[in-house]
């Protein structure tokens, strides 16, 4: 007998509302692009300088290091959609700011509380979405959360040009009410449910959630939650239980791989970056001329990355269950890697000798758009997939707390640094330290990093209590020997 193909337009619809709030939170990661080259203008009505800028950019992300673990016990006593849906709270907060600012501190305080709700979405999102799909499409649906983060980001890079800061604020703020009358009327997760044995409440979200039958699923998710449950779930555990040490540690470090390979500069930074190649040039007879403008726009070839970003995102949301997560990670890190190395000499040679790449101009444009190309595929969807997928029931809400605030620190120091250490010792200088971190960083996952796609939650358990087993064992036969 045939088996029946199960259809998951549900899941993808459900997810889809869901992830407004990551769209939310990249208007908030995007802003900064077109927006600080007016607030850096002389035009400026709240006159900032490079290194103030640099705050405004970047304290967003600091302070979403903040709401992790608040977030993480909202999640577990009230549900992951009640928790989204309160995170959405701070963002309107931020947004209603930016349009009464009339002062730096409050872009800042505006900023501050984006940072919030950022850091609430990003915990508890992969969380949601990881637990209401079905294995067959859990990795297209987690990486939703990234598409939608680069719609947001595409919107700031095409309106923020044509329209005034507050205008900008003003047309952010649709989203996240839009995501509130949405989400409010679908299903919590039935993990959650099961969690507090509510069998009946699970019933019906999985119901909601499928078409079908859904007797078997909601079974096998019960034997899998109450397995989970066996000894409750603690901090301490991520660090003393073997199997979830090992996940921990690589998911930081893919995570470290995603920050360091420069793409948060990149894309708040995105507008700056083109137009360092618009200053003057220095002529061989030692007098200065003016470059002349190129055929393309730096707002407009920010406005191509954004587009790219969102098709690529598209592309890995297709191929994340069919190829895997291990490749889509590896070709990602190396066309990084290569891209940055690109762009890093690029700078150098625009630098120090303008001739030499005079009519080579077109190469950073096409570099940073292999570069997303690259970076979308791999680094900007599949670590957000293995917090969802690498941890027990019992101890994911801490785990994905302890990898957001990571992440957050680290961007932090990539955004707040890049403007540094580029005025410090020039931007190629920058570049090249992103190409290093990237080859490392593939270095680290074509050892460390298992293949987990297609694979129930429990087999996923069982394949890292089984690595941990031999890692265990090769040091035994070491000590031995």
């Amino acid at each position: 007998m045939a088996v029946k193909t199960r259809s998951h337009w549900k899941e993808y619809g459900i997810a889809l509302c869901a992830t407004l709030i990551t769209a939310t939170a990249g208007t908030c990661y995007g802003w900064p692009s077109p927006t600080l080259l007016y607030l850096e203008s002389e035009e400026s009505s709240i006159p900032t300088t490079a290194y103030q800028g640099s705050w405004i950019v970047s304290i967003m992300i600091l302070c979403s290091a903040l709401t992790p673990i608040p977030s993480a016990y909202l999640a577990d006593k009230f549900g992951r959609k009640t928790t989204l849906l309160l995170g959405a709270i701070p963002f309107i907060i931020g947004w209603i700011l930016v349009i009464v600012a009339k002062s730096l501190p409050m872009l800042y305080v505006a900023r501050i509380f984006s940072g919030l709700g950022y850091g609430v979405v990003y915990t508890v999102a992969p969380m949601y979405t990881g637990e209401i799909a079905t294995n067959e499409v859990r990795g297209a649906l987690s990486t939703l959360i990234t598409l939608m983060n680069k719609v947001g980001i595409l919107a700031q890079y095409c309106i923020g040009p044509f329209v005034s800061m507050r205008t900008l604020a003003s047309i952010n703020l649709i989203l996240p009410f839009t995501f509130i009358i949405t989400f409010c009327f679908l299903p919590e997760s039935p993990y959650y449910y099961l969690k507090f044995e509510r069998s009946d409440r699970a019933e019906r979200s999985l119901r909601s959630l499928r078409s079908g039958d859904i007797r078997t699923e909601l079974k096998s998710i019960e034997l899998n939650v109450q397995e989970d449950m066996k000894n409750r779930g603690s901090w301490s555990d991520l660090f003393t239980e073997a199997t979830n040490k090992k996940a921990m540690w690589i998911t930081l470090g893919v995570f470290t791989v995603q920050q360091f390979c420069g793409s948060a500069a990149v894309v708040a930074y995105s507008q700056f970056i083109f137009n360092c190649t618009t200053g003057p040039t220095i002529l061989p007879n030692g007098t200065l001329e003016e470059t002349t403008r190129k055929s393309i726009e730096p707002y407009q070839e920010s406005i191509i990355i954004g587009c790219v970003q969102v098709a690529t995102c598209i592309l890995s949301v297709l191929l994340v269950d069919r190829v895997g997560r291990k490749p889509l990670l590896l070709l990602s890190t190396l066309g990084v890697g290569l891209m940055n190395g690109t762009i890093g000499t690029y700078f150098y040679f625009y630098d120090t000798n303008k001739q030499a790449v005079q009519n080579v101009s077109w190469i950073l444009l096409v570099a940073l758009i292999v570069y997303i190309v690259c970076y979308a595929i791999g680094l900007s969807t599949v670590p957000y997939v293995t917090i969802g997928e690498m941890f027990p029931t019992n101890v994911k809400l801490y785990a994905s707390c302890i990898a957001h605030i990571y992440t957050g620190v680290a961007m932090f120091a990539v955004q707040n640094l890049f403007r540094v250490v580029e005025q410090a010792y020039k931007i190629y200088t920058v570049f090249w330290g992103f190409t290093i971190f990237s080859f490392l960083g593939l270095v680290f996952m074509v050892m460390m990093l298992p293949e987990t796609k297609g694979k129930s939650f429990a087999s996923i358990q069982a394949q890292l209590r089984h690595e941990v087993a031999r890692d265990n064992a090769k040091k035994i036969d070491t000590v031995e020997y």
